[in-house]
């Protein structure tokens, strides 16, 4: 089993590799390059002789394959004797392949020695005249979707090697920061004579032809011209908010406090649905949001739950009550309804639909509610057999209420009155229709009609108190009959 040298080639000119890295190169009998694309390489071709692995691009589909099976054959390799694998740059600075050897080596009790030449981010720094000691992260295009971007610290991000991997990169960007943010395209930087730096509007980032190559990184300095549009940027603010120097109202705030916000939002939402405005839903959804994090703020400072526990809840509970797409388990679907309630008393440990019943929500709504308990009763077959029987129910209340006011027993009136209501819910839910719309409508309708009757009374230059019922009535037949 031979040992490994992994020699890094520094950003791309020939005085920039380390003595080091030449003096192994130089003495090397196997010499293996990830890629002879490479200025350096150029000179290299007068003193050494190296196999070239490009021919590993053309055999795989995507990145992630190429830098595997460029390990593996190096590995495998490495057990006829000493091998120098060469990379650009530095082997600790976005060199994939790097790590990968290193990890397989580990497992198979290979020798791994690196030999370290400048980065291409040092001479990025250096030809920016930029000092990176206020921070920055090192990003590889490929990889962008699935990267932190933090627009507080300076990033460079690699292997832009066409304009269709900057278009691409300019429309994450431009997630995260205004369409003129400045940003730096530089090529072969540390390669003199091919250095070249030209800075842009974000916006323009992808207009640039024949700009664009193996040796393209790009610099985005620190900005302050941020778009606020993820999860974590609201989390940030609520965290300024209640922290020292926030507001003192945000700060006072408890889970307890805070609990009527949460059902103001629900329905100012719902509002916004039935007004079809989209504005408005947005609006509404963002503070709804915001009593979600505001929540987890608390809670993470409790020390007792944050957002990440909240989200890891309903990830858990959408793939636990959703087996027939991430188990590829058989459901009829006509019954899902009643597969989801099982899939619930499970979650909640429950064992008899009671419990699920006193699990419904006090605050909610009565009508919601009765609703709610009924709809569950029923998943077990415990309901009426058709609307006829509903019907007769509600009669049947009816006349009892009837009855209880006839003799005029308070307590009982109240019951009957209740009983009646819970008829009507289920009758309503027969019907297909939400008793909570149904009764809203109406009560709309008798404002829009009410009103009519207002301004009727003006118009005859009268109050309300002043005019008779059978005016006001006869002005609400007249609101009927326009349809209000």
């Amino acid at each position: 089993m031979g040992k490994i040298s992994i020699v890094g080639l520094g950003p791309g000119d020939y005085s920039l590799i380390s003595q080091g890295a030449l003096e192994v190169l130089q003495s090397a009998q196997k010499i293996f390059l990830r890629t002879e694309k490479h200025p350096t390489v150029d000179k290299l071709k007068e003193s050494i002789k190296y196999t070239s692995l490009d021919y590993f691009y053309e055999k795989e589909e995507n990145f992630e394959d190429v830098y595997t099976k460029i390990s593996e054959f190096i590995i495998e390799t490495s057990k006829e004797g000493d091998l120098v694998y060469a990379v650009p740059g530095h082997p600790r600075v976005a060199e994939k392949s790097v790590g990968i050897i290193e990890s397989m080596a580990r497992e198979k009790g290979i020798e791994v020695e690196t030999i370290a030449s400048m980065s291409f981010v040092d001479a990025m720094f250096n030809y920016l005249a930029v000092d990176p000691a206020d921070g920055f992260k090192l990003i590889d295009a490929f990889e962008i979707q699935n990267s932190y971007i933090d627009t507080n610290t300076a990033m460079i991000i690699t292997q832009i090697y066409d304009s269709f991997i900057a278009s691409n990169i300019k429309l994450q960007l431009m997630e995260y920061y205004d369409y003129d943010q400045e940003v730096c395209i530089v090529s072969g930087a540390g390669v003199k004579n091919l250095e070249s730096k030209k800075y842009v509007p974000l916006f323009e980032l992808d207009r640039m032809e024949n700009k664009f190559d193996y040796l393209t990184s790009l610099y985005i300095p620190k900005s302050s011209k941020k778009v606020y549009n993820t999860v974590n940027d609201l989390y940030q603010i609520m965290d300024t908010l209640r922290g020292p120097g926030g507001c003192d109202w945000d700060k006072k705030q408890t889970h307890e406090s805070l609990k009527k916000y949460v059902i103001e939002e629900a329905y100012e939402l719902c509002q916004a649905i039935d007004n079809d405005d989209i504005d408005e839903m947005i609006e509404e959804l963002g503070d709804i949001l915001l009593q979600v994090i505001f929540h987890c703020q608390i809670g993470q400072e409790e020390g007792l739950f944050d957002l990440k526990e909240v989200v890891a809840g309903i990830c858990k509970k959408l793939i636990h009550r959703h087996p027939h797409v991430f188990k590829n388990e058989e459901i009829d679907m006509n019954t899902f309804d009643k597969t989801w309630e099982e899939l619930k008393k499970e979650e909640k440990g429950e064992d008899t639909v009671t419990e699920g019943l006193k699990r419904i929500p006090k605050y909610l709504p009565a009508l919601t509610k009765a609703e709610k308990i009924q709809y569950k009763a029923s998943l077990v077959g415990f309901d009426w057999d058709n609307i006829d029987d509903v019907l007769k129910k509600v009669e049947e209340e009816y006349k009892e209420l009837l009855d209880e006011h006839k003799q005029g027993n308070i307590k009982y009136i109240k019951e009957e009155l209740g009983d009646l209501l819970f008829s009507i819910v289920n009758l309503s839910r027969f019907l297909g229709i939400n008793p909570e719309e149904a009764l809203n409508l109406t009560s709309q309708k008798f404002i829009n009609r009410f009103e009519f009757v207002e301004e009727g009374s003006r118009k005859l230059n009268k109050r309300l108190e002043d005019m008779s019922l059978e005016e006001m009535d006869n002005l609400w037949n007249e609101a009927k009959a326009n349809k209000l």
